[in-house]
């Protein structure tokens, strides 16, 4: 299978992609589904390796929320139980019998204090008290900026908004086939100059060795001035694609993967914005084509683009001439 296909690999390959050639040194795809590199960083201590602004900016967002709540509760409760510990002779308004009811009191004075909001009804009436909530006051003001910023920087924070389609697929393409995969945009978003490119990732076997051959995949459009509707990015296969000769027993049984990245203006914030997928081959769907995601609205003034219908294909036949189908011609 290999050797059908190394002298056209050997004419078309790539070097320089950013991805080593020893496949031995890989585990699992190059890129994960959600556009990040499948890579784990060693040999570094972990907070050293770790940017926490970065990371709070690009989690989650119910991650993000409760990681907030979890500090804020943390951080009162610990100096709650330290104004527990002090009792009535330093923190004036906390003198209840019942412990449970003082630690509880002692609680709520922190997140009084930690907050800047002061009620006055408990109060420090001690220099080491006072010393106290006056550093939880100082570190509630830090915190509560750094959380502001953080707030701010994940609602302004400039992103693509695009989704990939879940699957490739091998269509029909006139009078030939192609490789299909589509992406929409999802949000009110206004994204111009977009930009594609899509590199193909493969294992192949030279002198007894396992080695990654990167390839520039061409497509029909490399670029397009808006992206309103939904984008169908089409690689033809002919005699200078990578897929050229390939059968159906070859998109299953070789090792690769399409790296997809995309660029892209976006204009209300006047800033570039990138989005990456990939697809291995054993993801790409053999015979069918995308349906249509988009139609003209009854009223006949706007169009309707469904993005619900993103993955939804149907089955299409390949050319039987073409040796994509003829799975027995090894």
């Amino acid at each position: 299978m290999f050797r059908k296909h190394k002298a056209q690999w050997n004419a078309r390959s790539e070097i320089n992609t950013g991805f080593g050639s020893n496949s031995k040194n890989y585990g699992g795809r190059f890129v994960n589904k959600d556009g990040k590199a499948n890579v784990e960083k060693k040999g570094i201590g972990y907070f050293e390796k770790l940017s926490w602004y970065h990371t709070l900016l690009i989690m989650p967002q119910l991650q993000f929320v409760l990681i907030i709540v979890a500090f804020y509760i943390s951080i009162n409760l610990l100096f709650g139980f330290i104004y527990f510990l002090m009792g009535p002779e330093d923190i004036m308004g906390i003198s209840s019998p019942n412990h449970l009811h003082n630690f509880a009191e002692s609680f709520f004075f922190s997140c009084q204090t930690f907050t800047t909001v002061g009620y006055g009804r408990i109060s420090p009436v001690s220099y080491f008290a006072s010393s106290i909530s006056s550093l939880e006051a100082l570190l509630g003001l830090l915190s509560l900026a750094v959380i502001t910023g953080l707030l701010y920087g994940r609602f302004s924070r400039p992103k693509a908004y695009i989704r990939f389609s879940d699957n490739a697929l091998l269509a029909p393409y006139r009078g030939g086939e192609a490789i299909m995969l589509r992406l929409a945009p999802y949000k009110n978003t206004l994204l111009s100059e977009v930009e594609a490119k899509v590199t193909l990732g493969i294992i192949v076997e030279e002198d007894g060795n396992k080695i990654n051959k990167f390839f520039a995949l061409p497509l029909e459009y490399n670029s397009i001035n808006s992206l309103s509707l939904s984008w169908t990015i089409v690689h033809p296969i002919n005699e200078e694609s990578p897929f050229y000769n390939f059968s159906q027993k070859d998109y299953k049984n070789i090792k690769g993967e399409m790296i997809v990245f995309i660029k892209a203006f976006e204009e209300t914030f006047s800033n570039t914005v990138v989005a990456r997928t990939s697809y291995t081959l054993d993801e790409i769907v053999l015979g069918a084509s995308f349906s249509s995601m988009y139609h003209r609205a009854d009223t006949g003034d706007k169009t309707l683009l469904h993005l619900d219908q993103l993955n939804v294909y149907k089955k299409a036949a390949l050319p039987k001439k073409l040796s994509s189908i003829n799975s027995d011609n090894d």
